[in-house]
């Protein structure tokens, strides 16, 4: 059964899902948390999510198996690649699962790092070179980046 659910979260960008029948009830559970219309815990203010939310994986590298089946065979397909995605709240999350996916894909990897200058040299006391390359910026690459041939990216 093929299903297509759309979400609109305001003046946000549509999110559109298929290929799943469980995504209308999901799409309906996100809404509810984002309008506040799920119960809160008093003591705590947190709430509960409900049993059919999501399914908990004890490991990353079980989160990954089980939304990257066969990466390594199948990572060169676009249509495979775009019907899956990993989200999280936090970058440094990200960042270690992004690892282990490119750790599983053969081939040579190449490292490519952002220029850690700055244009005026008389603000280089303000800006050390080790500050510069620990910003770790939204929408930004970090200053190691390291990719192989026919990875998948995304360019914003």
């Amino acid at each position: 059964m093929t299903t297509r659910t759309e979400i609109d979260f305001e003046d946000h960008m549509p999110v559109q899902v298929q290929h799943d029948a469980s995504t209308e009830c999901f799409a309906k559970q996100l809404l509810d948390i984002g309008n506040k219309k799920m119960a809160i815990d008093e003591s705590t203010q947190c709430i509960t999510l409900p049993t059919n939310f999501c399914k908990i994986t004890a490991t990353t590298d079980e989160l990954i198996h089980k939304v990257f089946p066969n990466i390594t065979q199948n990572y060169k397909c676009h249509q495979w690649l775009s019907e899956r995605a990993i989200l999280a709240a936090r970058n440094s999350d990200l960042n270690v699962i992004n690892f282990s996916i490119h750790n599983k894909i053969q081939g040579k990897a190449t490292t490519y790092k952002f220029i850690d200058t700055v244009m005026y040299q008389d603000e280089v006391v303000n800006y050390p070179t080790e500050f510069l390359n620990s910003l770790d910026l939204p929408g930004m690459p970090p200053h190691v980046l390291t990719l192989k041939i026919g990875m998948p990216i995304i360019l914003l």
